[in-house]
């Protein structure tokens, strides 16, 4: 096992206990015997995944120079309350019927409420509760933030930073109904997307967040290699989400094969494939997205026009060179070797990740 993949399994396991620790800590805000459904689904969406959002920000308190302290792991870890919380709100608001092989938040509180024979509608119910369990884990991630135990003039450096990526979220969640609503699914608009929902708090802020809390402050150098490697990192790694999303595996995706298809994701890859596309293509394409009955025939067809295209291809092109420039500017970052070591090999896991 190389150093990097040690300090990453040290990374998860550090996350994993602190996520622990805190939900614990909050059994008693939450005793009655009615919201064990609520702690359970919390539980349940925080467990397992490969780090990464800890992993940047891990890497960025190390590259400027902080060293081993177990509160940065809670800090860190607070993101994947954030991610999570991100997870169930656009699950709901893409009616999708799964989350990484299990039933999605609202469809498991739907369940709950047909087996419980509870009056009015279940599906009401489902997304109601889904709405407010994504909102627990937001409030929570915000409070792990804060009692994470890192001094209090860490803390204030980077909790602008830690209100931007939120405000970014859920800006980015609104540009993404706003896509799928006027169509407009150009490349840039679709990037704008990308980079507002899972690029910039997925890679960029994490990272910076980890800069800012060990150098206390907003160096020039942290603002350039957040955009040089962060952003280039976070662009990667929502096309490689886009191409899973129509071409993964759902035993290693845990979503249905094409579920973005059926779901109309306006992506990076669907505006590449549009801008290519023959007439003909072009209107299968307009026509068959976004159906929520599209089955293997319909995902296939779909597949094939984005392959023939050129779509596919260019967007695996395009992943490679964001990745290649990114670990270029890696190399003028004033960041120890680790440092360097480690956030390229984290650039790589996030670009060329199966699930």
């Amino acid at each position: 096992m190389t150093t990097s993949a040690a300090a990453l399994d040290t990374i998860r396991y550090e996350v994993d206990r602190s996520l622990k620790e805190f939900v614990d800590r909050q059994r008693p805000q939450v005793s009655a015997p009615e919201l064990a459904p609520l702690l359970t689904a919390v539980e349940e969406f925080v467990a397992g995944g490969k780090r990464l959002r800890p992993a940047f920000c891990y890497w960025g308190w190390r590259a400027a120079g902080g060293g081993d302290d177990p509160a940065l792991f809670t800090a860190a870890a607070s993101l994947e309350l954030l991610q999570a919380s991100a997870l169930v709100h656009d699950d709901v608001m893409d009616a999708s019927d799964l989350r990484r092989g299990m039933p999605s938040a609202h469809r498991r509180f739907q369940a709950l409420h047909e087996k419980e024979r509870w009056r009015g509608s279940a599906e009401q119910f489902g997304e109601g509760a889904a709405i407010l369990l994504g909102n627990l884990m937001l409030v929570w991630s915000g409070e792990m933030w804060r009692g994470s135990g890192l001094p209090p003039d860490s803390l204030a450096a980077a909790q602008k930073v830690h209100d931007h990526m939120r405000t970014e979220i859920m800006c980015g969640q609104y540009l993404d109904l706003l896509e799928q609503a006027h169509c407009e699914n150009t490349f840039d608009s679709a990037l704008r997307v990308a980079l507002f929902k899972s690029g910039k708090y997925s890679v960029e802020q994490p990272l910076r967040l980890g800069l800012v809390l060990a150098a206390e402050g907003r160096e020039p150098w942290i603002d350039r290699l957040c955009e040089g490697y962060g952003q280039r990192v976070g662009i990667a790694f929502q096309l490689r989400d886009d191409i899973l999303g129509v071409f993964g595996d759902p035993a290693e995706t845990g979503k249905p094969a094409g579920d973005d298809l059926r779901e109309g994701k306006r992506t990076m890859l669907i505006a590449r494939a549009l801008a290519t596309a023959s007439p003909a293509q072009a209107e299968t394409v307009r026509t068959t997205l976004g159906d929520p009955g599209l089955d293997g025939a319909g995902v296939g067809r779909l597949r094939r026009i984005i392959e023939e295209t050129g779509a596919l291809a260019a967007c695996e092109e395009m992943i490679k060179n964001y990745l290649e420039n990114a670990l270029v500017s890696l190399e003028d970052a004033p960041i120890t070797a680790e440092a360097r070591t480690a956030l390229t090999a984290l650039a790589v896991a996030a670009t060329s990740r199966r699930t």
